[in-house]
C-alpha cells in the first residue's frame, strides 16, 4: 500500500497541474460554448469574397469549383447564376461569395476544437486530454483507499461514466 507521502505528493502535482490547466479549460468553454451556436449567425458577421473562375460554367460546374456545404443554385440566367450564398457573372467569371464568420480572435477559438493532426494546434489538445487524464487518476490518489472519502468517490465517479455512457447512447 502506497504511503501518506505518495498521496500528499499526487495533490501537490494534481494542484500545480490544477492550476496550469484552469487557464487552458478558460479557453475550450468559451469555445465550446461558442461552437453549441455554430448554426446560429451569433456573434457572426457578413463579408463578401470575390474568385475569379472560369467563365461559362453551368450549375454543377460551379457548385463543384465553388466547394460550398449546401450548394443550391436558385435561378440561371445566360449570364448570370444566382444561388444560396452568391451570385456568378458567365461572361466575366466572377463569383461573388457572401459568407458569415466570426471575428479573427473567436474564428481561432473555433478553429480549437476542430484540430485535427494536420493542425499544430493538436499539441495542445493531446496536452489537455493527457492533463484531464493525470486529474482522473490523480483525483483517486488523493485520498487513502480505505478512506469513505475515496470509496464515495469511486461511487460518484462510476456515476458520471454510466451518466456520460447514457447521454452518447441516446443523443444520436
Amino acid at each position: 500500500m502506497a504511503s501518506a507521502k505518495f498521496h500528499n505528493t499526487f495533490r501537490q502535482y494534481h494542484r500545480w497541474l490544477g492550476f496550469f490547466l484552469a487557464g487552458i479549460m478558460a479557453v475550450y468553454s468559451i469555445s465550446g460554448i461558442l461552437l453549441i451556436f455554430r448554426s446560429t449567425d451569433f456573434l457572426k458577421y457578413d463579408y463578401i469574397s470575390q474568385q475569379q473562375l472560369s467563365p461559362n460554367l453551368d450549375g454543377i460546374s460551379l457548385g463543384q469549383n465553388l466547394r460550398m456545404r449546401n450548394f443550391k443554385v436558385e435561378s440561371e440566367t445566360p449570364q448570370r447564376i444566382v444561388f444560396n450564398d452568391g451570385d456568378y457573372d458567365k461572361t466575366s467569371g466572377i463569383v461573388n461569395v457572401s459568407k458569415k464568420d466570426y471575428p479573427a480572435p473567436l474564428a481561432k477559438l473555433v478553429k480549437l476544437h476542430k484540430a485535427n493532426t494536420n493542425s499544430p494546434l493538436f499539441f495542445l489538445n493531446i496536452t489537455f486530454g493527457l492533463g484531464l487524464l493525470f486529474f482522473v487518476i490523480s483525483s483517486f490518489l488523493m485520498f487513502m483507499p480505505r478512506a469513505m472519502t475515496y470509496k464515495n468517490g469511486l461511487k460518484i465517479a462510476g456515476s458520471g461514466v454510466i451518466f456520460a455512457l447514457l447521454v452518447v447512447i441516446f443523443s444520436a
